[in-house]
């Protein structure tokens, strides 16, 4: 039996890197999965794959910013699996530049993505988790939240502010048997980190302890676990899957 046998998880940015990674390896544990992704073709892609497995697991066209796609991305989960046990904010973007050259449409293009669309996807699917008295948040943070990033204004602000929500609604929603949990990743190979520079991502190889890059399915495993019963007692902590960067 896998370790998320009957669950029914949300996906947002779920059709590629961690996302499509954490879809696929809580398919293959047990759950059904909501792949909600903006890029429907990407999701339909992965579910078709999937399902010559055997996988439960269907496609939403989602964009995480417009309350109104969110609301029926919960509403027509509810309706198709019955419950919402886990919904995992993985969709991100980036939009980097210094402070003095980023507009003002640059950072609040990366919040309504990052961190509005975090609070809209956690408030659509709350009623459900409070109705059924249980309930898994997953939130995608990132290394630099912790120290700051040259040239990410926007994305730090979004990502540090992840962790505040999470330990916020730790405390609000655990009377409600709704557990909270943030995953902050390091430098991980998806096509987000293909556009940074090779120098760059040398130096970063070189100040990680493993002295590599990470890898998307080292990231869903963390997720894994936390949205898995053996972490019924962890809410509210932010688990780092950063290669020892951090230290």
């Amino acid at each position: 039996m896998g370790r998320l046998e009957g669950k029914v998880a949300i996906i947002t940015g779920g059709a590629r890197g961690i996302g499509r990674a954490t879809a696929i390896l809580f398919a293959r544990e047990g759950a059904a999965v909501v792949v909600a992704d903006r890029d429907r073709a990407a999701a339909a892609a992965l579910v078709q794959e999937m399902q010559t497995e055997g996988a439960r697991m269907v496609a939403l066209s989602v964009d995480v910013t417009r309350p109104e796609e969110v609301e029926r991305m919960a509403q027509d989960t509810a309706a198709r699996f019955g419950r919402i046990d886990i919904l995992v904010n993985n969709a991100g973007v980036t939009q980097d530049a210094t402070l003095r050259k980023m507009t003002l449409a640059q950072f609040q293009a990366v919040v309504e993505v990052n961190l509005t669309g975090v609070f809209l996807c956690t408030k659509a699917v709350l009623p459900y988790m409070e109705a059924q008295g249980s309930g898994c948040i997953l939130n995608a943070s990132s290394v630099v939240a912790h120290a700051g990033n040259f040239g990410q204004t926007n994305y730090v602000a979004t990502k540090a502010g992840v962790i505040g929500m999470t330990k916020t609604w730790a405390r609000e929603l655990g009377r409600y048997g709704i557990r909270v949990n943030a995953v902050a990743p390091g430098f991980i190979e998806t096509d987000m980190t293909r556009q940074v520079p090779a120098k760059v991502l040398d130096m970063v190889r070189t100040r990680t302890p493993l002295q590599r890059l990470g890898r998307p399915e080292e990231v869903a495993r963390a997720y894994l676990f936390l949205a898995s019963d053996e972490a019924s007692f962890i809410t509210g902590a932010v688990l780092n899957v950063d290669g020892g960067l951090t230290l």
